[in-house]
């Protein structure tokens, strides 16, 4: 377990505390009369006071190095480390002739200390007196799950001696008789201090040292400015931190699951039915869709998914970066800058920037296995990882991760109601009636199947870093996934579709329906090869990545009435791929202790690809359910881009950081865009508070599938059943005629202002307010059909076009985004002798999340009384996602017991979807999921955790609410009331989650048992 630069500062500033009485400065000075100097016999004539190099050491490399002043008493040095320009090295040289080592405690924090030998005497002392007058001291030094815990440094308090502990915890000390007080302190670890009393005879002292709550604080930030990095409290940008197992105690079986419930700004739902979506969630911070959020894995842009969401789902019209391909057991942390950051990284970070930062160095090899299912019995799962490396050196590594994961289906479907039904899919007569009643007495659901897909997943990463000398190091990092997903679509029944070629059902049985089948086949890759250099205070990285996504789907257990008899029932509809080749260059310098500056460079080159079907899948309007690719519409784009950004951090003083950056872009496709921003924080009362704030413009380049997509697909339409809609490029000819105008960049303009309020090293708090405009926000258009009286110029259009109905991307809406972050938390309360306990409060509340101005309707459109933006997509982008969320949890280890409980707060979310009256609203009341996790150390090599998530089967639950009088009328009749809800639910096929989706899942109560080894 990592500790923080300011828990390191306690244990030095504690043990400086107890061996001596005053502190100057940096050095800690001891001033204890009867304690002689120990003066090695090495001076070189004509040298410089050891202190001094020190101090000039500090200079060069901006370090923080702390030390006991009798170590550096009466020693001098030659001058020749001032040449070296790497800062390990000159230590170890500089150090090692005295007898001395160091310790960092972070990349700019160092603490220096004497050697120990392996009879546990400090290097370069000799022992004094006869052999009689020393006792042995020796013990074990364990955790509180009673693990060996190796390399604790234990120190005699007002004495010049210590000594280490071995690989199993071990350690020897020889001490004089009588009474000394000992030090034990290790990374990690509370700090303990004993007394024993030595008296001619050996003594055996085990100790056990309690684990640190996790408190990363003081660990340096990799996402923010790029000049100069930040530690958490010094940062003058909002940022999250993650804890890898903060993310694996959670439950969930993957990145984004996991983040639900642990990022307040993050959410994201499992979507029924819903195809190809199913392949992989749509997610969103601070409800800004899924594509403006840009994702990195150790700094380097990962490749957004191949997918674009054109259903009625959340983040419609968008796509996004497939966050389930890094497995969670290869997660160190992750940070999410809650701030637009276009000018530090480019395109698609105008809502913020997740950097999902690897696990590095080997500690122990890891191996895992869980199995869970609902409190339904479905959705049974299994699993399986395992992660292991290799150390190269004291800075090299190859850190690796394997998963494998399988997942049964959930089905939560509704009963269907008979008499819409008849409406909608049979007859519509009396007789029609009886025929569908009949089916739903045998069938409530109509055979519906609706839940989270069955799937399977395989996934591999490798993070690796290799040093090829004191000031250069190749790294790189690659991840791969496999997944396959079986879900279903809405179930044919006997009254909706005939079988009359018995290519579905046995002559011989009675024809009941079919269910057709989408299986869908996803791919992912990415990886980077890079290299560092630092030299003379200049740090270079040079790295490229390469990435893809590729999703190819099965349609099974359907026909094709175009073709009749000789239709098959399996289909190949094609797919996407997506694919890009990312260059970087970045270079940062520290001028001088205040002024540091980065520069650097991105070339990307991206390629989107349409991949057709089988001929069967497009032939006529396809097989039933999903429509495949047809040849015409399958194509290949490409584009590229550069950009170059420059980057200037300045401490004014110890307590005023500013912060510039300026980026040029250049995409061939459409232009250049120039973006900036400037940021800054200030700290008040010595520390404890620190006021920060930014603003930024921001762009997002449109999607190559915005740009490109071409596609007819069957979507459900309330009160008209499944129909046939397509999706025109924006380049087409379709959309020329429409007067559709070629996608230009989104523009954006972000204001954030916050405290990071800071009393004890226990607890810590911060608000932060944003505020996001963004200009000529890309849409996916709604359906635009024939009017009611065809009559107008647009009817002529399309008529003459051959067009039923259409979508395509637009420039359409502006929209701002207001809101509030809020985290807290309250860590290492003491609870009886051993136990620990943290408490973490986060939110966040959406003030305002609207339209400004007026929608952008092409002339045509708009002249026929249509609009691209109606307010079921208004719905579905600005009020979908929950209003509030919160969430509070507790952390408790207890000797070998871990205890873990987190509730989260899901708030009202509003849908107004198709076939919904226009008077009235969806909306899902308020709700909180409450968590539960236990864990046990049986061994040191062997535990267990139990998990519950949804420990009360809280399940989504809706109200319809009247925006006007008309409302209220409709609201009070009954028939209306029902013909309403059976226009969300299909029917009532849908009975929990709407056919829209909800604001969190709804499978409900889930067990998860998983066993974990060290080996």
């Amino acid at each position: 377990m990592r500790k923080s630069l300011f828990h390191y500062w306690l244990i030095a500033l504690g043990l400086s505390l107890c061996m001596v009485n005053a502190v100057h400065g940096q050095r800690i000075v001891c001033n204890d009369k009867n304690e002689k100097a120990h003066v090695l016999p090495i001076q070189p004539e004509n040298g410089l006071p050891l202190k001094d190099v020190i101090a000039a050491l500090e200079r060069k490399f901006r370090l923080s190095i702390l030390y006991r002043e009798q170590l550096v008493q009466n020693k001098n040095v030659q001058t020749d480390t001032l040449n070296n320009n790497n800062p390990d090295n000159a230590l170890r040289s500089l150090l090692a002739p005295f007898g001395l080592t160091f310790k960092k405690l972070s990349p700019t924090q160092i603490i220096i200390s004497e050697s120990p030998d392996r009879d546990g005497m400090v290097a370069g002392k000799k022992e004094t007196g006869n052999n009689n007058e020393h006792s042995l001291l020796k013990g074990t030094v364990r955790n509180e799950r009673n693990e060996p815990v190796p390399g604790v440094s234990i120190v005699v308090i007002g004495n010049a001696r210590g000594t280490v502990t071995d690989a199993q915890g071990n350690y020897r000390l020889p001490l004089q008789d009588g009474m000394h007080k000992i030090y034990f302190s290790s990374v990690g670890f509370n700090s303990y201090v004993t007394s024993v009393k030595m008296q001619h005879a050996e003594t055996v002292k085990n100790v056990t040292l309690n684990n640190v709550m996790t408190d990363l604080s003081g660990v340096v930030v990799s996402v923010g400015s790029r000049a100069a990095q930040r530690t958490f409290t010094n940062t003058s940008l909002p940022v999250d931190n993650i804890n890898g197992s903060d993310l694996l105690s959670t439950g969930q079986l993957s990145l984004d699951r996991a983040l639900q419930y642990r990022a307040p700004s993050f959410n994201t739902v499992n979507m029924p039915v819903h195809d190809a979506t199913s392949l992989s969630d749509p997610y969103e911070i601070r409800n800004m869709g899924p594509c403006r959020t840009l994702i990195l894995i150790n700094g380097k842009r990962k490749n957004p998914g191949s997918l674009v969401y054109i259903q009625t789902s959340p983040g419609r019209g968008e796509t996004e970066t497939d966050l389930s391909a890094i497995p969670l057991e290869a997660i160190k942390r992750v940070e999410i800058l809650r701030d637009g950051a276009s000018a530090q990284y480019g395109s698609d970070a105008i809502a913020g920037v997740m950097n999902i930062i690897l696990k590095d160095r080997f500690e122990y090899t890891s191996y895992k296995a869980n199995t869970g299912v609902t409190s339904k019995g479905d959705g049974f799962s299994i699993g399986t990882s395992i992660n292991s490396g290799v150390n190269i050196g004291d800075r090299g590594y190859v850190n690796y991760t394997i998963n494998f994961q399988k997942e049964n289906r959930t089905n939560r479907p509704g009963k269907v109601d008979a008499e819409q039904e008849n409406i909608d899919l049979g007859e519509g007569t009396a007789d029609g009636l009886q025929k569908v009643k009949t089916f739903l007495e045998q069938f409530p659901d109509a055979r519906n199947i609706n839940g989270t897909p069955a799937t399977t997943a395989a996934r591999f990463l490798m993070n690796a870093a290799i040093p090829v000398n004191d000031n250069g190091s190749f790294y790189a990092n690659a991840a791969y996934v496999y997944k396959n997903i079986q879900s279903y679509a809405n179930y044919r029944t006997s009254y909706w579709k005939q079988d009359p070629y018995h290519l579905l059902h046995d002559t011989t049985s009675a024809y009941l329906g079919f269910g057709p089948t989408f299986a869908g086949d996803l791919n992912d890759y990415n990886a980077t090869l890079g290299f560092k250099r630092e030299n003379g205070g200049w740090n270079t990285d040079v790295s490229a990545t390469v990435g893809g996504n590729r999703q190819l789907y099965t349609v099974d257990n359907t026909w094709n009435p175009a073709m009749g008899a000789n239709s098959p029932t399996t289909f190949r509809p094609g797919g996407y791929a997506f694919h890009h080749v990312v260059g970087n260059v970045d270079v940062t310098h520290a001028v001088n202790d205040k002024l540091a500056i980065a520069f650097g460079t991105e070339f990307r080159n991206e390629t989107f690809i349409i991949i057709a079907g089988d001929r069967a899948s497009y032939t006529g309007m396809g097989p039933i359910s999903f429509s495949g690719i047809s040849n015409i519409n399958a194509n290949t784009s490409n584009r590229f881009n550069v950009g170059g950004y420059l980057d200037l951090s300045y401490d004014l003083s110890q307590s005023m950081l500013l912060n510039a950056t300026a980026r040029q872009e250049y995409y061939n496709d459409f232009g250049g865009a120039f973006v900036w921003k400037v940021s800054g924080r200030k700290k008040l009362l010595g520390d404890m508070l620190t006021l920060r704030s930014s603003v930024s413009t921001g762009f997002r380049a449109p999607g190559l599938h915005q740009v490109n997509l071409q596609i007819v697909q069957q979507i459900f339409s309330p009160g008209m059943g499944v129909q046939s809609k397509g999706v025109v490029s924006n380049k087409s000819m379709q959309a020329q005629v429409l007067g559709v105008p070629a996608l230009k960049p989104e523009r954006s303009v972000n204001f954030t202002a916050g405290f990071g309020l800071r009393p004890s090293q226990q607890f810590s708090l911060t608000l932060d307010y944003y505020n996001i405009n963004i200009r000529d926000r890309i849409i996916l258009s709604s359906d635009i059909t024939h009017t009611a009286n065809g009559n107008t110029k647009l009817d002529e259009v399309l008529s003459a076009n051959g067009i039923i109905g259409v979508s395509f991307f637009t420039n359409g809406i502006s929209t701002n985004t207001q809101g509030l972050d809020l985290v807290a938390a309250f860590k290492n309360i003491r609870v009886g002798t051993t136990g620990r306990l943290m408490v973490n409060l986060a939110g966040n509340y959406t003030i305002a999340n609207k339209l400004l101005g007026v929608v952008s309707n092409p002339k045509l459109i708009d002249d026929a009384g249509q609009a691209i933006f109606d307010y079921m997509q208004e719905a579905l982008l600005l009020t979908s996602r929950p209003k509030c969320k919160g969430i509070l949890g507790a952390d408790l280890t207890l000797h070998k017991w871990n205890f873990n409980v987190n509730n989260t707060l899901f708030g009202p979310a509003t849908f107004r979807s198709e076939g919904l009256d226009k008077n009235i609203k969806m909306v899902f009341k308020t709700k909180v999921v409450t968590d539960a996790n236990i864990g046990y150390q049986f061994t040191p090599w062997l535990s267990s955790t139990f998990t519950i998530n949804n420990v009360f089967n809280i399940l989504p639950k809706y109200v319809l609410k009247p925006l006007n009088g008309e409302g209220r009328n409709l609201l009070n009749d009954p028939d209306a009331v029902k013909k309403n809800i059976n226009a969300v639910t299909f029917n009532g096929r849908y009975g929990i989650a709407t056919y829209d989706g909800s604001h969190f899942s709804q499978s409900g109560t889930i067990f998860l048992f998983t066993l974990n080894c060290k080996l």
